[in-house]
């Protein structure tokens, strides 16, 4: 049975449960449950990161932890009962757990590897805070180290602050938010700013010292030097060096190591220096022999030199080198430092070229026990401490130091009788009054344990010499008294027995007879002679002679002797025990010497600090002691000195000894009787103030009062404790009269004259630290009244003296941090006078910083939820007094421009934020009663008004961003939490004084504005945060942006008919309410939206400005990143429910419709946008919008907008002319008017003309990169036009220019052309603008389908190609999946004039070959009916497919959608017609080509003859008689009969050509292509004979063939096409099957080789040849295809390429396989023809291989099906690749293009042509008419592929069959003959030539005439080359009639006034 649980109630799990049994919990190890109740073993309860889920989970899982419950029952809240930081670490290092993972995942591995640190330092530091063997010290530290290293932590991801109170995480509503404020400040601070450390340490370690020549211990002695005052700055730091350079004690760190502490940031400057002399031991000179002399001699050695601004950077500088200068004249040996620093080294030589002293040096900062903790290692390994030299900046109490400073300066001696001067050696000893010396008490330096005696180094031969070495004598004080130093001089022999000889002595007493030290400075001392055994021992001997040359005595002979010889030394003192003054002496005893004491106590003043603190318990017991003697004598004198004590004390250096006075007032001061003198002579001063001219000295009485105090009421206790508490009144009365004077001299006011009001400003600022004192006698409310009408007496006049404002404003501050103030009685009675004083200085906005500190002082002591009554009370006045002005001083600060200065600004920003915190505190503070009070005080509606706008204002400011950093998430939800309470109470103030007749628009909008941007807060979007952080906000304050929502439909509902005002204003605010994810508020919110509908329907009939707004403010909200899917069902569902019952249902339901359209587009845009690159899905998306803003809603401005979003998207993905495009949609909405237009975008002011210019001149240099130059010219046209109407010739000319450089492009530059590929989008998935449609788009440069298909792939990687070109069915529609159906297709040129003409070059036709394309095909073969094994041609079909776009391509985007398709089936006749013109065209194009010359070599003539003859020699066309002119087919097909007869006339046709190719070719042919050639001629033969045909000659007479040049030309009447010498065929337009261009196809349509190649979109490559020439018909393809060519077509050829699948398996292939691609379609061949190897060999190599490949690496079988070569189509890929290894070639030749006639290709309902209409005669005879034997689709898009290469290969240099691109060859143009009347047009109705910018959608088959931009007059000359697109030609009706051009476009967008 499951019982709940007493006392487990809360865990963590220790293991993972799976939850796998019923009803089970599934769980993770580290999670925390909430146990509710148990049962056998098991628990039952909740995770608390899920507390919806409850289960049951084994009780073994889990660890339990002492919590305590709030709440017991079904909301039971349970909290830990561990220490708060604990818990904090806990919640924190799971919150970083997952944010760590997501560092990883985005790869910032260094943040990620140092927060891993950071995480396993905090997790170690908990285990020892659990384990709790800390010591108290200890656990403070662990905490401090723990809540640093979070605090890091959430800095560096981001996270909030969170506020501390020692360590602990603090409760806001546990603290008043003034306290809160402080706390934040105080960490952010810390945050930002590190403090200064005022103390610094310098840390040396010795490592060696490097040079070539040592072989001598050295002394190496370094200190830090002053460049600036010439003196050293610390002590020496002294270690040995042994004979190697290393340190002689490597394992004492102490010995080698030293830190040089106390260093101030004053002395961190870069001139000083660390110095290091070096002091070889060894002998005299360096390179003596080693047996001269046995004696060691200290000498100098090198120096070297270092600033310490090199280590100012803080980097730790390891293993410096520091040169080594070597001093050549010893002489200067004492300032070889300074000159190396004054760089004077060059008198100085290196130790060696790489010698040198190696260091490691660290600059460490803070104070020395810091430094203790944080390098402890340091530390514990050892390490020497050298001091600063005299006494740190500040001297602590307790401080015990007596160390004598020795410095050895120099000597000036006599030569002793000697020829050279002495070696001189001083000898240095410290003797004690009795004569002994004493031992170890002369320190080296630091590093070196102290000596008995000092030997100075020796300078060679120097009767002066300088030696400046600096010694410590730490002499204990008891040994000073008596001692002194001796200095004993030897001259050093250099001879062989090194002796040293004594020759004389100094001496030095260390304390003169009065008991004063040595004076610091320099001695002179007396040199006395003395010879070498004189036995100095005796003191007492040498102590009466004078010492020193200031203190010779009279007569003494013996002196006076020794005068010449002299020896100078430095000394200075630094001791806490002895003094050197004198006064000061004599003022400690003063007893001795009554007499003196005026004298001495007027000296006092002038006896420096540092000896009065040393002996400051002493000085105090004297000055008490004297007052006591004669009291009436010395009383003003005393107390002058103590009041100069006192003072001295407030100094920087001596504050530390404050605590020393304090505790001697308490423990040791005995005066029971100075409170009477003292408050005498205090109150004569006081009294005197008014009166007095020179103030200084009352100044200084007034400045240490608080001092004065204490020694009074300590007096006063101690008088009370002796006397039973005698005299009490008279004491109380003493202290009113005392407080009556000051007040008196604080009410006066300065005249004139500064000085009193400096006395009140001295006396205010010290006058708070005497409350204390005064509690310590008198009842708190006592003291409150003292101080009251004390601080009541200043004087109230502001402008006085601001000096005096600040100091009062300041005296209230310490006021009310007093201890005075904390008591709830006396604050009451100080309160008045604290509010008085701030609501003066806020009223004048003057000292804001210290009003502000003031008041969150005030409200730090008022807690939250003080119910007491004197809190309630508090906040009465408080509120009466303050809330208006705190209200107005917030205004004001927050209005003002901010200060530029840093720390202006810092400061700017804690006023602000510390007003805000007190206005907040004082909010939160206020009951309903002081809200009804404040509401009831407003006399009129009018202040009630300014009032409610003032704060709502304020509310505004206070939500700002900016006002609190970023990471303060803690101080935003508490102010928030104020405003919403406070706003809910002032909404009832606002019904009920401000609607209906007094009704106030203003407040009512401040209202709703402030709501709405409450609730968009950052801050209060919890979708943000992470679980655990929303789980605590919306336990403590709930989802405040619902009861917000809640709010304003409340106060909406109360307005009424007043709802109008706001309407259409508040729309946009509402609807970015209501686009926030929160459910509920957007239930609230979005029906607001139907009440907006319906007022207006009521008001104006529509809701049009409802509509307006929603569509403006929809489009930049969410492209800010609001809204969602989820928000438009929302929306969409919502407002239909709402207005199903009203009367205007209808257009409210075609208002949500269009909202919820915009809204999909505008989502489906904004996801695209979030992609990196510019890709189609981007462009498409933005294409779909800007139609929606322009078709369905008319936005001019929105759609312009997208205009240039779009023309951008293009321009970074150099998508140039379809940004040309792009742009061009806003050119035509302008006209060349002088109309102004506004500034809009990134377009200056300007009129709308000179828009204009700037927007043609963007197009036409985007037209220009995009190579789409004709374009350009048709716009230069226009705007040369503008120009020579305003005859601006200037630019005129230049646009002329560009025009000519224009044309030259064309001719010269060459042109890719783009492959077409058609992308269906199916499935549910896809965004709404792709869905389920099909488009066709246009390729980039080079692109191929399978890396078409790929980068689609790309752009939609969770979409799934389709293996097939079927339409798919309504499951894939309706699936919830991604499917993208890929295949190429063909363009269809509309316009056929130009490609028509002949003369006109390659360059300019391929321009019209793929642009303005409206129309594209596809082809697929397949079988009808049985399919003849021996012959499948006869049951050969093709389905054509083709597709009609919406707009032409190229136009604003790469890819349009597909507006309409059509379906036609082709007979295998029909086919086998439309392959044998294509031929025929391409013969006819490449012998025109080689007769002119355009050909550099002639191999494409060759191979195509080859292909031809050879193929036909065996059995190709004759596959066609057998299939089409036997009996039976001619019986069963009646109706074919003039399509048999056209496909005979073919055939005899290409015979004619071919016999006409021969005599071209022979006459060209070179001389080793002769065998070929006569082969070629023999195979001819057969062939014609295989034909039937013996002779041409009378056909040849009957029917002339006219080629220009001797070429085959075709007649005027003879076809309804011309052919022109490049090569193109234009087909007209009636036919709605044609094939394509030749060079795409060549005869590969007959060839057994590229059939076998076919392949499928999907990437199974064929043989380029294949792919080169793909095209969407199969049509004859499936002649020669492996899978469809019968046995009797691939008999002759080698049994291995004869393998033929079924048909089944080709349907199979040609479904299965994806997105078939139109020149990978099967082609055939009619005549494969077994060929000897070599010859194949040659055939290809002279024939292709110039021709671009797709893919030469076909998979082994498909290059095993076709060992035939082509017979028209010439060779397959892979052996296309000899020929371009060969380098045959010299130049890319250019394929023709064969022009065609009406295609025999039927529409399932077209009728056939009429044969007269194919008839080439008038007679009878039959006779071989050149006609293109090739046929072409109407809009074939290949261009030259010199131009432009294949469409699949993208190899643009050669093809097949081609001509020079230069060659310049131009035929005479003959008209093109009329087709055939009867001819069928099934596809568009009317002439159309798309212009060159397709901007609108077009209706189904609506020619879109050319933009009003573009258009050009029709002028009665021929057009000027490139032809416009507009130009009238000829066409065809189905009626036969001509057509007309249409007119010029209408505009296409009303013009609106909007000065875009």
């Amino acid at each position: 049975m499951w019982i709940p649980t007493e006392h487990e109630k809360y865990g963590v799990v220790i293991a993972s449960f799976r939850g796998t049994v019923p009803y089970g919990l599934s769980l993770e190890i580290g999670d925390t449950v909430q146990i509710l109740e148990k049962c056998d073993g098991w628990y039952r309860g909740f995770a608390l990161k899920n507390p919806n889920i409850k289960g049951i989970f084994p009780s073994s899982y889990v660890h339990l932890k002492n919590a305590c419950v709030k709440n017991k029952g079904q909301f039971e809240m349970v909290i830990p009962t561990e220490d708060s930081v604990i818990t904090e670490m806990t919640s924190t290092l799971r919150d970083w757990g997952t944010m760590w993972k997501q560092l990883y995942v985005r790869n910032e591995g260094d943040l990620f590897h140092r927060l891993w640190h950071i995480m396993n330092e905090i997790l170690d530091l908990r285990r020892q805070v659990l384990v709790g063997h800390l010591t108290h010290d200890r656990m403070k530290d662990v905490k401090r180290h723990i809540t640093a290293r979070l605090d890091w932590g959430n800095e560096q991801l981001g996270l909030d602050l969170v506020p501390r109170k020692e360590y602990a995480m603090v409760d806001p509503e546990d603290i008043s938010i003034t306290e809160l404020y402080r706390l934040m400040e105080h960490r952010h601070r810390k945050k930002d700013t590190p403090v200064q450390a005022s103390s610094h340490h310098l840390f040396v370690q010795m490592k060696s010292l490097m040079c070539s020549n040592l072989g001598e211990e050295l002394e190496v002695i370094f200190s830090l030097f002053d460049s600036k005052e010439n003196r050293p700055i610390s002590e020496r730091f002294f270690l040995r060096l042994n004979r190697n350079g290393l340190p002689k004690a490597p394992d004492k760190p102490e010995r080698h190591c030293s830190l040089f502490v106390d260093l101030g940031s004053s002395e961190l400057r870069k001139d000083i220096y660390i110095t290091v002399h070096i002091i070889r031991i060894g002998r005299m000179g360096a390179g003596e022999k080693k047996n001269a002399c046995s004696v060691q001699y200290r000498r100098p050695f090198g120096c070297a030199v270092l600033s310490i601004a090199d280590l100012l950077t803080g980097e730790t500088k390891d293993d410096l080198i520091l040169k080594v200068y070597m001093c050549n004249t010893e002489s200067e040996w004492y300032q070889i430092h300074e000159n190396i620093i004054k760089k004077l080294n060059a008198r100085y030589n290196l130790t060696g070229s790489n010698a040198g002293l190696a260091v490691s040096l660290q600059l460490l900062h803070g104070d020395i026990e810091q430094i203790r903790r944080e390098y402890s290692s340091v530390f514990s390994h050892g390490v020497s401490i050298t001091r600063k030299l005299g006494f740190s900046n500040i001297i602590m109490p307790g401080e015990m130091r007596n160390d004598l400073y020795i410095t050895i300066e120099r000597g000036e001696f006599e030569k002793g009788g000697k020829s050279v001067a002495r070696n001189v050696e001083v000898t240095m000893f410290i003797v004690e009054s009795s004569g002994q010396t004493l031992k170890d008490f002369i320190s080296f330096g630091s590093g070196e344990p102290p000596a008995s005696e000092y030997h100075s180094f020796v300078l060679y031969h120097n009767n002066s010499p300088r030696w400046s070495e600096l010694l410590k004598l730490p002499i204990p004080v008891d040994k000073f008294r008596g001692a002194h130093i001796r200095f004993e001089f030897r001259h050093c022999s250099t001879k062989e027995k090194g002796e040293k000889k004594l020759f004389g002595f100094s001496f030095v007493p260390l304390m003169q007879e009065d008991g004063r030290t040595l004076p610091d400075g320099t001695h002179e001392l007396i040199v006395h002679k003395c010879e070498e055994n004189t036995n100095l021992q005796d003191t007492t001997r040498y102590l009466k002679l004078p010492f020193s040359k200031g203190i010779l005595l009279g007569n003494n002979n013996q002196a006076t002797k020794a005068t010449k010889e002299s020896f100078w030394i430095t000394s200075f003192l630094c001791s806490t025990k002895l003094t050197q003054n004198g006064d000061m002496l004599d003022l400690l005893k003063w007893r001795t010497h009554p007499d003196k004491i005026t004298g001495c106590l007027s000296k006092l003043k002038e006896i420096d600090g540092s000896e009065i603190v040393k002996f400051l318990q002493d000085t105090l017991d004297t000055l008490f002691g004297i007052l006591d003697e004669n009291s009436q004598k010395y009383g003003s004198k005393v107390f002058d000195s103590l009041v100069h004590i006192i003072n001295l004390l407030q100094d920087s250096k001596f504050h530390h000894f404050k605590p020393v006075m304090d505790t001697y007032i308490e423990s040791h001061f005995a005066g029971a009787l100075a409170y009477r003198d003292l408050i005498k002579v205090l109150k004569w001063y006081v009294d005197r103030i008014t009166e007095a001219e020179r103030q200084e000295h009352i100044q200084e009485v007034l400045k240490a009062q608080e001092y004065i105090f204490k020694y009074i009421v300590q007096s006063r206790r101690l008088f009370s404790l002796a006397t039973g508490g005698q005299n009490e009144e008279e004491f109380r009365c003493c202290i009113q009269e005392l407080l009556m004077s000051v007040r008196f001299f604080l009410s006066q006011e300065s005249k004139g004259s500064g000085a009193l009001s400096q006395s009140q400003a001295v006396f205010l600022s010290s006058f708070p630290a005497v409350y204390s004192e005064l509690l310590k006698l008198f009842d708190v409310r006592e003291v409150a009244n003292l101080v009251q009408d004390t601080l009541g007496s200043l004087p109230t006049i502001v402008h006085v003296d601001d000096a005096l404002q600040a100091v009062k404003l300041q005296c209230i501050g310490k006021t009310v941090e007093s201890q005075l103030y904390t008591n709830p009685d006396s604050r009451y009675i100080l309160l008045p006078v604290v509010l008085h004083h701030l609501h003066m200085h806020l009223q004048e906005q003057k000292d804001l910083i210290m009003c502000a500190r003031i008041l969150s002082n005030v409200f730090c002591l008022i807690k939250k939820n003080s119910s007491e009554k004197s809190v309630l009370e508090e906040i009465d006045v408080i509120v009466a007094s303050l809330l208006d002005i705190l209200l107005r001083t917030i205004l004001e600060i927050t209005s003002r421009p901010q200060p530029s200065g840093s720390t202006m600004r810092l400061q700017f920003q804690d006023v602000t934020g510390e007003f805000v915190a007190c206005l907040l505190s004082l909010l939160r503070q206020m009951t309903d009663r002081h809200y009804q009070q404040l509401l009831d005080s407003f006399n009129t509606k009018e202040e009630l008004r300014d009032f409610l706008l003032q704060i709502f204002t304020v509310f505004r400011i206070l939500i700002r961003p900016e006002m609190f950093p970023k990471d303060w998430t803690v101080m935003r939800l508490v102010a928030n939490n104020v405003i919403i309470t406070t706003v809910l109470y002032l909404s009832d103030a606002l019904r009920k004084n401000f609607l209906n007749e007094n009704f106030d628009y203003k407040i009512w909008d401040s209202y709703f504005y402030l709501a709405v941007i409450f609730i968009n807060q950052l801050c209060l979007q919890l979708e943000m945060f992470t679980p655990s952080k929303k789980k605590k906000v919306l336990e403590k304050y709930g989802d405040m942006r619902v009861t917000m929502g809640c709010e304003i439909f409340s106060m909406w509902q109360n307005l009424g008919e007043h709802k109008l005002h706001f309407i259409p204003a508040l729309i946009g605010p509402f609807l970015e309410v209501t686009l926030i994810p929160q459910p509920d508020l957007r239930n609230v919110m979005i029906p607001i939206f139907h009440d907006m509908m319906d007022w207006e329907q009521r008001r104006s009939g529509n809701f049009k400005q409802v509509e307006a707004k929603l569509i403006d403010k929809l489009d930049s909200l969410m492209s800010e990143g609001k809204g969602d899917e989820t928000y438009r069902e929302l929306f969409n569902s919502i407002l239909l429910k709402k207005i199903e019952r009203e009367t205007w249902r209808e257009s409210g339901v075609s208002l949500i419709a269009t909202v919820t359209r915009l809204m999909e587009r505008l989502l489906d845009y904004r996801d695209c946008m979030k992609m990196g690159e510019v890709d189609g899905k981007k462009i498409g998306c933005t294409v779909s919008l800007l139609n929606f803003y322009k078709t369905e809603l008319n936005k001019e401005e929105m759609y312009i907008r997208y205009i240039h979003k779009l023309y951008d998207l293009h321009l970074k993905a150099q998508n140039f002319t379809e940004a040309a495009y792009t742009l061009l949609l806003y050119d035509e909405l302008l006209e060349w008017s002088d109309r102004p237009l506004r500034e809009f975008l990134t377009y200056p002011m300007q009129t709308e003309w000179q828009r204009k210019e700037h927007l043609h001149l963007a197009i036409i240099q985007n037209f220009d990169r995009g190579k789409c130059w004709e374009n350009g010219i048709i716009l230069c046209r226009k705007i040369a036009e503008q120009y020579e109407s305003y005859y601006d010739y200037r630019n005129l000319s230049k646009m002329r220019m560009m025009e000519a450089s224009l044309y030259d492009k064309i001719m010269d530059q060459q042109r890719l052309e783009p492959e077409f590929f058609r992308v269906g989008f199916y499935g549910k998935k896809f965004p709404f603008f792709l869905r389920n449609k099909e488009f066709v788009c246009r390729g980039h440069d080079y692109e191929r389908l399978e890396a078409f298909q790929q980068r689609m792939l790309n752009e939609f990687p969770h979409a799934i190609a389709m293996q097939h070109a079927n339409q798919p069915d309504e499951t894939i529609f309706q699936a919830e999946a991604q499917y993208l159906q890929i295949y190429a297709v063909t363009p269809i040129p509309e316009s056929q004039e130009v490609l028509q003409r002949e003369g006109v070059p390659d360059n300019i036709k391929s321009f019209y070959k793929v642009n303005h394309i409206w129309k594209f095909r596809y082809d697929r073969p397949f079988h009808k009916g049985t399919k003849d094994k021996e012959n499948e041609f006869k049951s050969l079909w093709v389905e054509r497919t083709s597709l009609y776009l919406v707009q032409s391509l190229p136009g604003i985007s790469r890819w349009f959608e597909v507006e309409k398709r059509e379906v036609v089936e082709m007979s295998p006749l029909e086919n086998a017609i439309e392959v044998l013109e294509n031929k025929n065209q391409q013969l006819k194009t490449l012998i025109s080509q080689c007769q002119t010359r355009q050909m550099q070599n002639i191999n494409p003539l060759t191979m195509c003859l080859n292909g031809v003859i050879d193929a036909a020699v065996n059995g190709g066309v004759s596959r066609y008689q057998e299939a089409f002119f036997v009996k039976e087919y001619i019986l069963s097909h009646p109706e074919d009969g003039e399509k048999i007869a056209r496909l005979r006339e073919l055939m005899l046709e290409q015979a004619q050509i071919l016999e006409f190719g021969l005599a071209v070719h022979e006459k060209f042919v070179p001389q080793d292509m002769r065998p070929l050639h006569k082969k070629l001629v023999d195979q001819f033969f057969v062939m014609k004979s295989s034909l039937g045909i013996q002779e041409f000659s009378a056909c040849i007479q009957a029917s002339p063939v006219h080629f220009p040049n001797g070429s085959p030309r075709v007649c005027r009447n003879s076809a309804p096409a011309s052919m022109s010498p490049d090569g193109t065929r234009v087909i007209p337009r009636r036919s709605p099957l044609s094939y394509p261009a030749v060079n795409r196809y060549s005869s590969s349509s007959l060839s057994s080789q590229a059939s076998a190649e076919v392949s499928n979109i999907t990437g199974q490559s064929e043989s380029s040849d294949e792919v080169f020439n793909m095209q969407p018909s199969p049509s004859t393809s499936s002649l020669s295809s492996t899978h469809s060519a019968s046995p009797n077509v691939t008999s002759s050829a080698p049994s291995s390429a004869r393998a033929s699948p079924l048909l089944s398996d080709k349907h199979k292939h040609s479904r299965e396989n994806a997105c078939l691609s139109p020149r990978e379609r099967p082609c055939s061949a009619i005549y494969p023809t077994p060929v000897e190897p070599s010859q194949r060999l040659l055939f290809n190599h002279i024939g292709d291989g110039a021709l671009p490949r797709s893919d030469p690496n076909l998979s082994a079988p498909e290059k095993a099906v076709n060992p035939t070569p082509s017979s028209w189509s010439l060779d397959s890929g892979k052996e296309a690749k000899n020929i371009a290894d060969g380098g045959k070639l010299i130049s890319p030749p250019v394929p023709p293009r064969p022009t065609q006639t009406a295609s025999p290709a039927r529409h399932t309902a077209s009728v056939s042509p009429s044969p007269a209409g194919r008839s080439p005669l008038k007679g009878s005879v039959q006779s071989f008419t050149p006609s293109p034997v090739e046929y072409h689709s109407p809009g074939l898009v290949s261009s030259s592929p010199v131009l432009s290469g294949s469409y699949s290969s993208g190899i643009s240099s050669l093809s097949r069959c081609s001509t020079s691109e230069t060659s310049g060859f131009e035929n005479q143009v003959n008209e093109p003959a009329a087709a055939p009347p009867g001819s069928e047009e099934p596809v568009r109705k009317e002439s159309k030539t798309p212009p060159p910018y397709s901007v609108y959608e077009r209706t189904l088959r609506r020619p879109v005439p050319l933009p009003h931009s573009l258009s050009i007059p029709v002028t009665a000359e021929p057009p000027a080359l490139p032809p416009k697109p507009l130009a009238a030609r000829s066409g065809h009706l189905e009626n036969g009639t001509r057509r007309t051009d249409p007119g010029p476009r209408p505009r296409p967008l009303p013009r609106k006034v909007s000065q875009l």
